[in-house]
């Protein structure tokens, strides 16, 4: 399984720190394999296996939310990097600091200089100010929808980009600052299309550039202007392309690939026990969700969508589909192993999704559903039969689509579960072009981002058209208000409160209906490399997939 793959307020940190950070960077020690070459060998090749379900397009623009995780981190760098897992803690990257001021109304950015281009042309604070406004310019690259908040963002001096909101808007800083790639002017200025563009050879800051790529492979070779000397060590990095799940475990298990991102049946039989240089850590952060499309005449009555939540058995798909790998999903919308302190005792005490085909049952005949022959119920002369889309390379996923079928067929409800193509699968889920997708959004350092991907209106966009997220084209304005009061207080009570209102939402209006809670997949082998991110020195999300998280991860990597 792979996600991320379509994915607070501050202090200032000073040259101490900043010079600190730079040394973690370089001192981290960790672990891994190689492809080519053995232990000790410092052109050690380091090896990706992360299943994406289809071959490689060769495109890398990084507000595409389909390939901006094989760019995001590693070729495209961000203003400042800010850790999940470590309370939001935040590292300079191409920002050195950042300042709050006019009641958390103003945001500024110190840019660091003697930054370059991957083609040797300097970067600038022009640059990061240029970033900014083609977002404005061109809505469909603002995929966390920023523009909604922003009133303006300038340069003052020659280092300094301030960005002024319309209200307090603390969450937003995890948004500009660590999911915003900085582009370079004197490329994209010349783009006419940015939304459209391939960008097959990316100019960008960061430690590699793509050299070359093939539908069956990417290979990351180091940037030779690279502005942190002696980066990266890790001097080759292949990304080849899996369409299963076997074909990428099986490099793994073999020892022909060192870092996996994805779903492995029986981990511990089938890769731990191979060998002792063998790991794997998986932190739930966000939730394995189905996404009924809101513009459906069926899907569009809160009823189904309540009796849908009633027949979808959370538990089966955990122990059967993801080997009891992944908890079960919480309709609350919120990853409760991960997030305990944001569950609302109130929402939690009217939680009654456990699966139950009778109260499914009873939801439907209430709204005068009919059960026919075939043990299917039929509203208003249509049958309540739907098909989910769903990436075919996943099989923890059709694996659990399986067993939420059967479960929902107990239910009265027929679930037709279509494993696409990767391709194929990416182009339905961003249109909307589907009654019901199987997906995963990104998330973030707390519930808030995960439920704003979901809920949030302006993240959506008119069928036909691709959405940021919102895939299910959910619109409610006192939703929307909810969200906009959470980023307009830097008050964790307050916060906590809107959660718990939102949690409410997920209900009583059930947009998403969660299945499990998604672990971030992370299988390594510490062979040949040094630097992994481990569960006592959680520097980093480790999944391959998570961006820019990744770009820290091999900065951190080196051949033993």
């Amino acid at each position: 399984m792979q996600q991320g793959f379509l994915k607070r307020s501050g202090r200032v940190l000073g040259a101490a720190a900043v010079a600190a950070s730079m040394l973690l960077v370089s001192a981290c020690g960790g672990s891994s394999g190689s492809k080519a070459g053995g232990a000790g060998n410092p052109n050690a090749v380091l090896t990706v296996s992360n299943e994406s379900g289809g071959l490689w397009n060769c495109s890398f623009n990084p507000f595409n939310s389909g390939v901006s995780f094989l760019s995001m981190g590693n070729v495209y760098e961000p203003l400042m990097f800010v850790n999940a897992l470590q309370n939001d803690k935040t590292t300079p990257w191409l920002a050195t600091a950042y300042t709050w001021s006019n009641g958390n109304k103003t945001l500024a950015f110190t840019i660091r200089q003697g930054v370059k281009w991957n083609d040797g042309t300097a970067m600038t604070a022009a640059d990061v100010l240029f970033t900014f406004n083609e977002l404005k310019k061109f809505p469909a690259l603002d995929l966390n929808s920023v523009w909604s908040v922003l009133s303006s963002v300038t340069q003052s001096g020659s280092d300094q980009i301030v960005f002024n909101f319309k209200t307090a808007a603390t969450p937003y800083f995890y948004y500009i600052a660590d999911q915003i790639p900085i582009i370079p002017q004197h490329i994209w200025s010349s783009i006419k299309d940015p939304v459209g563009y391939t960008d097959s050879n990316p100019v960008a800051t960061g430690m590699y550039v793509v050299k070359p790529c093939t539908p069956q492979n990417i290979t990351y070779k180091p940037n030779q202007y690279y502005w942190q000397p002696g980066l990266p060590k890790v001097k080759t990095l292949e990304y080849p392309a899996f369409t299963s799940n076997d074909a990428a475990n099986n490099y793994l298990a073999t020892g022909q690939a060192q870092w996996g991102a994805q779903f492995i049946s029986n981990i511990q039989k089938y890769y731990l026990d191979k060998s002792s240089n063998y790991h794997s850590w998986e932190p739930p952060i966000t939730q394995v969700s189905m996404f009924p499309n809101e513009t459906d005449p069926l899907l569009s009555n809160v009823k189904v969508r309540q009796a849908l939540a009633y027949a979808t058995d959370r538990q089966s798909a955990s122990t059967i589909g993801e080997g009891g790998q992944e908890p079960a999903g919480s309709q609350l919308g919120v990853v409760t192993q991960t997030y305990p302190d944001w569950v609302s005792p109130t929402a939690q005490a009217a939680d009654d999704y456990t699966y139950s085909p009778a109260k499914a049952d009873k939801v439907l005949e209430s709204i005068g559903a009919v059960k026919g022959p075939d043990g299917i119920y039929s509203l208003n002369g249509k049958k309540l039969s739907f098909t989910i889309i769903n990436n075919g390379g996943y099989s923890d996923w059709v694996a659990s689509l399986q067993t939420v079928a059967q479960g929902m067929k107990a239910a009265g409800i027929e679930l037709n579960v279509d494993n696409l193509s990767q391709n194929d699968y990416n182009t339905k889920l961003l249109n909307g072009q589907f009654q019901l997708a199987y997906y995963s959004e990104t998330g973030g350092p707390s519930p808030y981002y995960e439920l704003r991907q979901w809920l949030y209106s302006s993240n959506s966009a008119p069928i036909g058209q691709p959405a940021a997220t919102n895939y299910e084209r959910f619109k409610d304005p006192s939703v929307d208000a909810l969200f906009n009061e959470y980023a307009a207080t830097a008050d964790q009570a307050t916060q906590k409160s809107i959660i718990g209102q939102l949690e409410m939402v997920m209900l009583n209006q059930v947009p998403i209906i969660p299945v499990t809670e998604a672990a971030a997949w992370y299988q390594y082998d510490t062979k040949d490399f040094t630097g992994w991110v481990t569960q006592q020195n959680d520097y980093a999300v480790p999944s391959v997939w998570q961006l820019p998280d990744w770009g820290q991860v091999l900065m951190h990597l080196q051949p033993k």
